[in-house]
This record gives C-alpha cells, sequence and structure tokens, in this order.
C-alpha cells in the first residue's frame, strides 16, 4: 500500500508539473521544437530547472544501499546502444516534432478531453503492443533457427 501511494503521490506531481510548466500543450512544444521560426524557449527553462532536482535525487542515491520502498535500486539493464535504442529513439523525436507530445504529457493531456490526446495515446500503445508483438516474435524465431547461427 505504502509503494502504491507513493507512486500515486509522485506521478501526481510529475502530472501536475506537466500541467503547470504547459508541457501538455502540444502548440507550446511545437513552439519550443521551431528553432528556425517563432522559437518559444520557455521550456528550456522548465528542462534547465529540472536539471538541479535530478542532480540532487541522483546523489541521495548514492548514499543509500536501497530504496526506501524496495529492496534495491532497478537501473537500466542493458547500457550498449543498438539499432532498437537507435530506431526507438528516433521514432519518439519524429513524435514528439510532429505532433508536440511524448507519453508523459499525452497521458496527463487526457485529463482535458482533447480527441487528439486519445488518439495519440492509443496509437501509442498500438505501437508498445506492436514492439513487444515482435520482439517476441524475434526470440521464438531465434530459438527455432539458433542452430543456423554460428557462435562467433
Amino acid at each position: 500500500m505504502q509503494r502504491a501511494s507513493a507512486a500515486f503521490l509522485a506521478g501526481l506531481v510529475f502530472g501536475l508539473g506537466l500541467v503547470v510548466s504547459h508541457m501538455i500543450d502540444p502548440a507550446k512544444v511545437l513552439a519550443f521544437l521551431d528553432i528556425a521560426g517563432s522559437w518559444d524557449p520557455s521550456l528550456a527553462f522548465v528542462m534547465i530547472g529540472a536539471i538541479p532536482v535530478a542532480a540532487i535525487g541522483f546523489r541521495a542515491t548514492r548514499a543509500r544501499r536501497a530504496p526506501v520502498l524496495d529492496i534495491e535500486f532497478h537501473g537500466p539493464t542493458r547500457t550498449r546502444i543498438d539499432g532498437t535504442l537507435v530506431i526507438g529513439s528516433t521514432l519518439f523525436g519524429i513524435g514528439w516534432g510532429l505532433v508536440g507530445y511524448c507519453p508523459g504529457p499525452a497521458l496527463a493531456s487526457l485529463a482535458l478531453g482533447r480527441w487528439q490526446s486519445f488518439v495519440f495515446v492509443g496509437a501509442m500503445l498500438v505501437g508498445m503492443v506492436g514492439y513487444r508483438f515482435r520482439d517476441r516474435a524475434g526470440a521464438v524465431f531465434l530459438r527455432r533457427h539458433s542452430t543456423f547461427i554460428s557462435p562467433r
């Protein structure tokens, strides 16, 4: 119950931060990304303001052996830059640049009831399920055909 409450509170604070900073407004985000046109640098200040907050959080975790509500820290398990990471990052950037949403602000914007938010979140979920399907299908293929792959 404590973990769920802490997760809810953290999500609520994050969502409120997105609302206050106008990051749930695609027009604001697109104006920030339009550096060759009528650029709006205000979101840069939001991001710059987040750096010291994150730095304090990362520094605090170094002093602890485990988080308050778990038995261990869960860092990334994959640290290699590979094709999946590059393609995923590229798709993320294209999507953000085309519509002005990334996952967090898109979810927070659902509360506004805009149909565009629902379309984006739906498409994002389809993409996530599609990736899982592709990933599982690839694993099945490799298991079936691993005898043809030479270990080099």
